[in-house]
């Protein structure tokens, strides 16, 4: 880093300064707090784009959201070249970086991560970085924050692709990294185009027995607008938007994904007029997605989570490679078949994955956490995974995708019309309607709603395939979370030492730990969760359960 480059750094950032007593960690979600906090964080954000972009000589992501977060927090984080969340080992660096407490001090982390990484400031392949935000009123100001972050690293440059949802900030990335195509307009074109591919590939009949609208829950955010401009594009399918942000509504307060998946009740603006109609909740940045159904005569609804959509999913892609599977009974040599794995955390309703398992699916499970769901997922050929609240998406492997394009040019020629290459066009259509890089609530919808019509069946018909098991989450306010060292995708507890006799004796960046128990009947559930919080108490120390 020559002297020019360090009088930058130090000029700026003496624009920046932190807030005194604030600690910020940059986890899953990137960074959140309340937004007047945020700017210093955001600024030196800005930085680790640039530095990220140089590392990789790739185009990165930077969104400024706070998903589900009331609308007086903001928050941000980076996407990586592949559309992904932020190497896990720059993490360390991003908290350093955004509690540095001085120009000087941040100038020397620079520096120094600079060296461990080998990051040169001489190569000749641009810096670019794509700018995103939702729809808080604190955005802008933290987007310019973003920008100076971004200039104070010479030659880079930062596009403002304008207010976006997440998921459509991360394909961007991803997109322009394959050397695709990656504005909005693109983003629109690819969803809609390969929804209409598997709304032309359903079974005679079966659209029509299907044909209801679905109502949408916009969070009063980005998702509900863009959903709107994709629902036109997309021909013929009835989608009614409600709570977009150009309501009076406040993002995030009393609708949305998060609200609707953690309270189980009806979000505002939803009522007795809505009762067997298939409804859906996006968040306030459109990366989860739940469906759900009004109960008769009252405020509660019955929910299909993320486990639903996950089952869903797996069942019509398992019948896509099913009958690609029966064409190639009888062919001479070794024919390929496609690994399908599904991903699971130990949050997951053991219903669920009790179903999955007798279809034959392979199931594992993996720490909470969607780095860990993505990572797992992408061992397979196809791997889907979910979080019970919502977010999740489907991987396809370039193995898998380029054995399913030769395989669509054998087909057209030997083969047209059959059910083996609708399975194989079906297939393709789906990995280009979802969402690769991350959980996408419009690409999921979308997905979901062609499925629906595939099948004919109605959202109570895909609500029975499995009950779920009576649930009860609780969080236990400890000394210190740290203490709980977990194994087996955290289905059980290490240390301390004996918890988990005591526990197995009962069934079975707060410091809390968070406990979810089931059972066969919500009273057995609740009382569950309640002497496994005690016992959490008396192991850990001070707190009350929650």
């Amino acid at each position: 880093m020559n002297e020019e480059q360090r009088s930058r750094l130090l000029e700026c950032s003496s624009h920046f300064l932190p807030p005194k007593g604030v600690k910020l960690s940059y986890g899953t979600a990137g960074f959140r707090a309340d937004a007047t906090l945020l700017k210093s964080t955001v600024y030196r954000v800005g930085i680790l784009a640039a530095l990220r972009s140089l590392k990789t000589q790739s185009v990165i992501g930077l969104m400024i959201t706070a998903s589900h977060n009331k609308v007086s927090d903001n928050g941000v984080k980076i996407a990586d070249p592949n559309g992904g969340m932020l190497s896990q080992h720059w993490e360390p660096f991003a908290d350093s970086l955004a509690n540095a407490s001085d120009p000087l001090q941040l100038l020397q982390l620079i520096d120094d991560f600079v060296g461990k990484e080998s990051i040169s400031f001489d190569n000749d392949h641009p810096t670019e970085i794509l700018l995103g935000r939702d729809t808080r009123p604190s955005g802008e100001t933290l987007l310019e924050a973003a920008k100076q972050g971004i200039n104070s690293i010479i030659g880079a440059i930062s596009y403002d692709m304008g207010i976006l949802t997440t998921p459509q900030l991360h394909w961007m990335v991803r997109s322009r990294n394959m050397g695709n195509k990656s504005t909005e307009h693109d983003y629109f074109q690819q969803l809609s185009h390969s929804f209409r591919c598997l709304v032309e590939l359903i079974p005679y009949g079966n659209k029509a027995s299907n044909s209801d609208k679905v109502v949408v829950d916009g969070a009063n955010g980005v998702g509900g607008d863009k959903l709107e401009v994709l629902r036109d594009l997309c021909g013929g399918i009835l989608i009614e938007v409600r709570n977009s942000s150009k309501g009076e509504g406040v993002l995030n307060e009393g609708v949305g994904a998060d609200f609707v998946q953690k309270e189980k009740v009806v979000p505002s603006r939803f009522g007795p007029s809505d009762v067997g109609l298939r409804c859906a909740s996006f968040d306030g940045d459109a990366d989860r997605l739940v469906y759900f159904l009004l109960q008769p005569d009252s405020k509660m609804i019955d929910l299909v989570d993320g486990d639903k959509m996950l089952t869903l999913f797996a069942l019509y892609i398992k019948e896509q490679l099913n009958a690609l599977n029966d064409n190639e009974i009888g062919k001479p040599g070794n024919p390929y078949h496609p690994r399908l794995g599904v991903v699971q955390t130990a949050y997951a309703n053991g219903a669920s994955t009790a179903y999955l398992k007798n279809l034959g699916l392979d199931v594992a499970f993996t720490p909470t956490g969607v780095k860990y769901l993505h990572e797992k997922a992408s061992e397979y050929d196809i791997g889907v995974y979910f979080e019970a609240n919502g977010h999740g998406t489907i991987l396809f492997s370039d193995t898998v995708l380029s054995w399913l394009e030769a395989r669509k040019i054998e087909l057209s020629s030997s083969d047209t019309g059959s059910e083996s290459q609708k399975a194989v066009l079906r297939l393709l259509a789906a990995s280009k309607l979802i969402n690769q890089a991350v959980g996408d609530a419009l690409s999921g919808l979308l997905l979901v709603e062609a499925i629906l019509l595939h099948t004919g069946w109605s959202i109570q018909t895909w609500n029975d395939l499995y009950k779920d098991l009576p649930s009860r989450q609780l969080k236990v306010k400890v000394v210190d979370r740290t203490a709980v060292v977990t194994a087996n995708a955290e289905t059980s507890v290490v240390q301390p030492a004996g918890i988990q006799e005591a526990i197995d004796t009962e069934t079975g960046t707060e410091d809390v730990i968070r406990v979810y128990a089931e059972a066969t009947t919500q009273d057995e559930a609740d009382s569950l969760a309640n002497g496994v919080a005690k016992l959490v108490d008396q192991y850990l120390g001070s707190g009350s359960s929650q």
